[in-house]
């Protein structure tokens, strides 16, 4: 796996989720992961169950065997302060533009300024080391925005080298683009098993390859489990209404006369039958698209219970089981 993890996906895919509990799957066994919030939602804390996150690196769980799940909630302003600290070394001097509105100014209006603060701060996280020389984290996974404007927010960093010839923002934008572009990341694409989402992570992924930035894995989330084989559902549209009824008294649901409980029962099972057919087919048909993208599948559950600290540790597991560790 490589270090830097970025996890996008349509709107209502799940992809934070999933980010989080791929930051417990590559924490196992000791080993140490920073999940890194982009856009300000504070999901990831609803999620671990925790306050909001501030700005700065906290512990926020422990994964089987002893790893460590930090996370950081990035704020542009903060991180434009600790860029200008760290190239232009203005300390008092910045704090003040602060107070004047200059930083909110750089980092809501000036095109990519935003973006370029939020790419370089995970990135500067993925080549930090400590006073030994190892990696701060063995993997930084950052909950990315969503598949719609994921490259433009990866690749802005080229557009600023661009603009900026020569200087520390040049050095840095190609400093941060050399991580994105290279084997150290993985974008993953976060989908559901419908039309639109599958749709829009295909033309996710055929954007991502054009700009050169490196597509990891696919990931279904919210895959529903199989309550019928192909042999089940070929009788949904052939079995005769009098046999079910028949079958439904002989397991105890009321009498097989007109208008007993069992014959009342026929109609709505076999519309249900039928939704789920429709589904099954729906669904057959968009994993056929995913795997034609030519990029390793991955599956999670729908948990019927609805996602809690437990269902994360829960969908870790299932990534552990399926590979990425």
């Amino acid at each position: 796996m490589s270090r830097l993890q970025v996890v996008s996906g349509k709107g209502g895919t799940g992809k934070t989720t999933v980010a989080a509990a791929l930051a417990l799957a590559l924490a196992t066994e000791g080993k140490r992961t920073l999940l890194v919030e982009v856009e300000g939602r504070q999901g990831i804390a609803q999620l671990f169950e925790t306050e909001a996150l501030p700005y700065e690196e906290r512990k926020i769980a422990v994964a089987p065997g002893g790893g460590e799940v930090y996370a950081l909630a990035i704020d542009p302003e903060l991180a434009l302060l600790d860029y200008l600290q760290m190239f232009y070394k203005l300390g008092s001097a910045g704090r003040a533009l602060k107070k004047l509105g200059a930083i909110d100014f750089a980092t809501t209006i000036a095109p990519g300024v935003r973006d370029v603060l939020l790419t370089g701060k995970a990135c500067e996280a993925v080549r930090r080391k400590d006073k030994s020389g190892r990696f701060a984290y063995d993997y930084v996974i950052m909950d990315a925005p969503p598949t719609g404007r994921i490259t433009r927010f990866l690749n802005v960093n080229n557009e600023v080298a661009g603009l900026a010839k020569i200087g520390p923002i040049h050095n840095q934008a190609q400093a941060v683009m050399r991580v994105l572009k290279s084997p150290e990341t993985e974008v993953h694409l976060v989908t559901l098993l419908e039309e639109m989402p599958v749709q829009e992570t295909a033309d996710g992924i055929a954007e991502l390859r054009t700009a050169k930035l490196p597509v990891g894995r696919i990931i279904m989330n919210m895959v529903r489990p199989a309550l019928l084989d192909d042999a089940d559902l070929e009788l949904t549209g052939a079995v005769a209404r009098s046999a079910v009824a028949k079958s439904l008294s002989a397991a105890g649901l009321g009498g097989a006369r007109r208008g007993g409980n069992a014959e009342r029962l026929v109609g709505p099972l076999l519309e249900q039958a039928e939704e789920y057919a429709e589904r099954h087919t729906l669904e057959r048909e968009q994993r056929a698209v995913l795997t034609e993208q030519g990029l390793p599948l991955h599956e999670l559950p729908l948990l019927a219970e609805g996602m809690d600290l437990a269902g994360l540790y829960q969908l870790a597991k299932e990534l552990r089981q399926q590979g990425i560790s």
